[in-house]
């Protein structure tokens, strides 16, 4: 098998005046990050006996949350809401909100800073009886600095085909501050965003009869081949029957209760959760661009490959002086003289370092961090590794 050799050439990274590019020599063992550099590896020898409760790498269809989504206003802040000449939206719900109540304040001018208009959502869990309680988060939609001590008002929640579903009100609980004076302020977390616990009443439930269906779709959570035909092998093992489930592709598993089984659809999903399966995945390695962050598989395989990464630093240093005339001079000018002294390193001492074959990716990742090379540039490197054909994962940039 030939081997594979690769020139990486490094990235310049500006700082004020000074362009460097990180100087590395990758060795035998190339391998590791940096503090930035997370890496999920469990090695070799139990990677592969690992396993998963089917509960935890499956959902079952149709047994799923519902957003619901309302607008509605805060009261009681301390000066802190909405300016009602710039949220038209604010003055226009508090009018509306003070006619229902049998006050007439149209075409009064309205100047209250302790208002805010917000948008109100809640997650509606299956299978949630009428009367029960969920939580709500609120968000101002308007100019407002802070929530704190604010009670939101009766806002009904929709979900997606315009229905109430629930209604929301209560104390709004916030996680910051924002304190400011004349010439310096002071903001904790975000004040402008808060909670109201158990802030929801369910007024309508969502009918849905698992014990009506016939047979149920396990999704998978990470969908895969491997590990669907596991999950389907599991099952029948457990009920003693070939048909019971049926893997249907990378991200279903089909479930029929077979003959003979006298529990209900609900037991027969209680049983076979708790059934352990080994899941399977696809090497893969992310990248995050944007912080620098790498996270590798174990199931990641470099082939033999070369890598050497060249050198350059460029440093560039402005000393500029002022030259002045002489006291009482009767002609003459103050100017500045640029002064710039360039530094230029090449770095001729890079050699090419050999990954020779069985190199894993804890050997990889335990060199490049030694090293002390930059995320940036260890993103580059693998790129070329992939590139090379020698790195066995996909890549993913986020």
């Amino acid at each position: 098998m030939a081997d594979h050799f690769i020139n990486v050439q490094g990235r310049f990274a500006m700082t004020d005046r000074t362009y460097r590019r990180p100087t590395a020599c990758l060795c035998a063992l190339v391998t590791s990050a940096l503090c930035v550099f997370a890496v999920l590896f469990a090695g070799t020898g139990d990677a592969f006996a690992k396993t998963a409760r089917i509960k935890d790498i499956v959902a079952v269809e149709g047994v799923r949350d519902n957003m619901l989504i309302g607008y509605g206003l805060v009261v009681g802040l301390d000066g802190s809401g909405d300016s009602l000449n710039n949220s038209p939206f604010t003055e226009q719900s508090l009018i509306a909100m003070l006619e229902r109540l049998g006050v007439n304040v149209r075409d009064m001018n309205l100047n209250t800073g302790n208002v805010a208009a917000v948008m109100v959502t809640a997650t509606l869990p299956p299978f949630a009886n009428q009367g029960s309680r969920i939580d709500v988060q609120v968000s101002t939609l308007g100019d407002a600095d802070s929530l704190l001590g604010g009670t939101l008002l009766v806002t009904p929640l929709m979900g997606a085909d315009s229905e109430v579903y629930a209604v929301a009100q209560g104390a709004v609980i916030i996680g910051g501050f924002s304190a400011d004076g004349e010439s310096q302020s002071v903001t904790k977390n975000v004040p402008t965003v808060g909670r109201v616990p158990n802030g929801a009443i369910i007024e309508r439930e969502i009918q849905f009869d698992l014990e009506d269906l016939g047979e149920l779709r396990l999704s998978l959570r990470n969908p895969d081949f491997t590990t669907s035909r596991r999950i389907a092998r599991a099952i029948n093992g457990f009920l003693d029957s070939e048909t019971a489930a049926i893997s249907q592709n990378p991200a279903s598993v089909l479930l029929r209760k077979p003959e003979g089984y006298r529990g209900t659809l609900v037991d027969l999903v209680t049983d076979i959760e708790q059934l352990p399966v080994q899941p399977d995945q696809t090497a893969r390695i992310v990248i995050d661009e944007r912080s620098g962050v790498i996270v590798m598989g174990a199931e990641v395989r470099i082939a033999p490959v070369a890598i050497a990464q060249s050198n350059l630093t460029i440093k560039i240093t402005e000393t500029p002086q002022v030259s002045q005339p002489n006291p009482f001079a009767q002609q003459g000018q103050t100017v500045t003289v640029p002064r710039t002294d360039i530094e230029v390193n090449s770095g001729a001492d890079v050699k090419l370092a050999m990954l020779e074959t069985g190199v894993t990716l804890q050997d990889l990742v335990t060199g490049l961090n030694r090293l002390g090379i930059d995320p940036r540039d260890i993103i580059t490197i693998l790129q070329a590794i992939k590139a090379s054909g020698a790195l066995q994962a996909e890549i993913e940039v986020m």
